[in-house]
């Protein structure tokens, strides 16, 4: 979702950005291209309607404030009509709690539970997850395989058909625990026993927030499924999956509205730590192209210490081989590397996507590479010529190619980070524009 509905919102406002005058035919246009791009996302047609309606009205009629531009003026009503597109952010507090996790089979659901305790646990919390999934066949193994990787302790009995009957001789286990999550079973449809066993898990677990897990892949089809958890167990916080694979993901993001809550959490990957907290400014300011400096900092904090990772040397788009490596091995750790990067303030530049591919695999092979070059090299890789390549390459036993392969990833890696400083230049400057929108970052 983000792939296309980022690119299509900043076509959008750069188009508008390059007009000399603002005027009704140029909101009326603006408000065209957002129309179209939100309705490819799949955005609620009664949402993408009002928000029309919204911009165009307060464009035409409120006057700048003072010291902005017209079309200064127009950008932050979009930006701001997008953000309440999105919603509120639904509380998540970093106290005792029990988190009752709702969802259809398939949403993701047993993952999300446990990237959802290794969340709380990052934050310094005691985490204990109960298992009480009894219709999907090794929910359990499976949720306890995900706890095990993080040391978390996970509770449930694969003989035991009574999910309540699991949750009781849980609770008892988990009293020195701050966080108690509990994994329900899903189901391939809404069905009356489904919500009827949820009630009672409610009622017993005297649950502090109910979370609805919703897969992005299902769009505007996941209102039916909120409004149906929402009237039986009053849904607090929507958690967003696999927003990753999808272009629908703005039906599930509109379909909250069902809930009358908000987003807590979207999930984009496969790994445990893919859960990121859900912020809507934030997260349209990176479909803007605006990065999110202040999600950026939070994971960094929690990931790497100062010395490893610097937001500043990246953002001045200096680094050297040497540089690289060590900030790709911090960057591994905070999350995906195109989710990092989207938290940058790129403005208009879009970065190939062969500058995202790398793995532990490949920066293993470029570790062996740079142990075989010199502290020269390291600090200036424009020294490496061919007789160099192929020296490197013997030293690291590996064909002249792959030292090639470092090389061109470098290289792109380089270009990428330079053009953080003037990607959103020009007449229109995004890291201007974020200022004059009140982003605080």
């Amino acid at each position: 979702m983000l792939d296309k509905l980022g690119p299509s919102l900043k076509d959008a406002i750069k188009k508008l950005a390059g007009k000399t005058v603002i005027d009704r035919a140029a909101v009326e246009e603006l408000v065209r291209d957002l129309q179209r791009a939100l309705l490819q996302a799949d955005v609620n047609v009664k949402l993408v309607m009002h928000l029309s309606q919204r911009i165009k009205q307060r464009s035409l009629e409120e006057e700048p404030p003072k010291g902005m531009s017209v079309r200064e003026h127009v950008l932050r009503i979009v930006y701001q009509e997008l953000v309440n597109l999105m919603g509120t952010t639904a509380e998540v507090a970093l106290g005792p709690q029990t988190i009752l996790m709702a969802g259809l089979q398939g949403s993701g659901k047993t993952t999300t539970t446990a990237k959802l305790a290794r969340f709380f646990q990052k934050k310094g919390l005691r985490v204990g997850v109960i298992c009480a999934d009894t219709f999907r066949p090794g929910a359990f193994e499976q949720l306890r395989t995900l706890c095990d990787r993080i040391n978390v302790p996970c509770f449930g009995d694969p003989n035991e058909s009574d999910a309540l009957a699991i949750i009781r001789a849980a609770l008892p286990k988990f009293a020195g625990s701050e966080v108690i999550i509990i994994d329900t079973q899903g189901r391939h449809a809404l069905e009356e026993d489904l919500i009827d066993e949820i009630i009672r898990i409610n009622d017993l677990s005297r649950a502090t927030h109910r979370w609805l897990v919703i897969d992005a892949a299902l769009g505007q089809q996941a209102s039916e499924q909120a409004r149906r958890f929402h009237e039986a167990i009053d849904i607090d916080g929507v958690i967003v999956t696999k927003m990753d694979g999808t272009a629908k993901g703005g039906g599930a993001l509109s379909a909250v509205s069902e809930t009358q809550s908000g987003i807590v959490f979207i999930g984009s990957g496969e790994t445990i730590e893919d859960l990121e907290r859900f912020d809507p400014d934030g997260f349209i300011s990176r479909l803007l192209g605006m990065g999110d400096l202040r999600m950026l900092i939070e994971r960094a904090e929690e990931a790497v210490s100062p010395e490893e990772f610097d937001v500043n040397a990246m953002m001045k788009g200096k680094f050297t081989l040497r540089d690289m490596y060590k900030q790709l091995e911090a960057l591994n750790r905070m999350g995906p590397l195109k989710q990092i990067m989207s938290m940058l303030p790129l403005g208009n530049l879009q970065i190939p996507d062969d500058a995202y591919d790398i793995t532990s695999t490949k920066m293993a092979r470029y570790k062996v590479i740079m142990d075989s070059m010199t502290p020269e090299e390291l600090d200036d890789p424009a020294v490496i010529g061919s007789s160099r390549i192929h020296r490197i390459a013997r030293g690291a036993g590996v064909a002249p190619e792959e030292v090639r392969d470092l090389i061109k990833y470098y290289k792109v890696m380089q270009r990428a980070l330079k053009g953080m400083r003037g990607g959103a230049g020009g007449k229109f400057n995004m890291q201007r524009m974020m200022k004059k929108f009140g982003r605080t970052q």
